[in-house]
């Protein structure tokens, strides 16, 4: 099976492709690097050639892009998709809860589901929780010395990246839907608050734990976090590597993403 990766050349795209190579379908990468630019549409009918298929991990962290690459961009392959003879189906990688959260990069996305779902060709949106690399760069981040700052009542339920572009594999080659539709949340099998990730990253680290201080949620975006909204949804598909387990196979200098 023929299937395109938007973003193939960022991490969870690599991924993607490596899954779907494992499994014996052609996993193609579109990329700026393969001449395919979403924001303009640049290679991206010629790269939708054949496909039967199309995973969009595509996108962006900076703010001033996330109209022109997360919202518009998955617009334009989302229209591409469909405007083809016989639409491939879409997969669309995005978080869990960004329907309940004020962030702004979460409304971004929220804004792309939305595309995606209101063009009405077969596609999938799949939300995930973040990526152990992700919860792990919280820790450093907000690391100050001995000091760790924490926001009160925060957690987290990270998932294992590799997991999630096998599923995303699976999702893209598995049965076709008859029009848009979302999946259940992917998140890991464990639930942390941003303390125990400090201390699990500290003792990996070979520094002592952090003393913690918490900070009142104080604003929208704060008080989400600490409500629990970017927690997966009831129903949630569990799996993947163990956070713990991943830490244990990392260098002492941990991946940012």
């Amino acid at each position: 099976m023929r299937v395109v990766v938007t973003g193939g050349a960022g991490n969870l795209g690599r991924q993607v492709i490596a899954a779907l190579t494992a499994a014996g379908h052609d996993g193609i990468s579109a990329s700026r690097r393969s001449g395919v630019d979403i924001t303009t549409g640049a290679g991206l009918a010629d790269a939708l050639e054949g496909a039967e298929a199309v995973v969009h991990t595509a996108d962006t962290l900076l703010p001033w892009q996330f109209t022109r690459v997360t919202i518009e961009g998955t617009r334009r392959v989302a229209e591409a998709a469909a405007s083809r003879p016989v639409p491939p189906h879409l997969v669309y990688i995005s978080i869990a809860g960004v329907d309940r959260h004020p962030y702004r990069y979460y409304r971004a996305k929220l804004a792309a589901e939305q595309a995606i779902l209101g063009i009405g060709a077969p596609a999938t949106v799949v939300r995930a929780t973040q990526f152990h690399s992700l919860a792990a760069a919280f820790a450093s981040t907000l690391r100050i010395g001995r000091v760790a700052f924490g926001l009160r009542g925060m957690r987290i339920q990270p998932v294992d990246i590799a997991w999630v572009a096998g599923r995303l594999a699976e999702i893209a080659t598995g049965q076709r839907p008859a029009a848009a539709v979302r999946h259940v949340d992917l998140a890991g099998p464990d639930v942390f608050d941003l303390e125990r990730i400090a201390a699990l990253v500290a003792a990996h680290q070979g520094r002592p734990a952090p003393r913690k201080l918490a900070l009142p949620p104080v604003g929208g975006t704060l008080r989400a976090f600490a409500d629990g909204v970017i927690l997966p949804a009831a129903g949630a598909e569990i799996g993947g590597e163990r956070f713990v387990e991943w830490l244990a196979r990392q260098p002492a200098r941990l991946p940012r993403r």
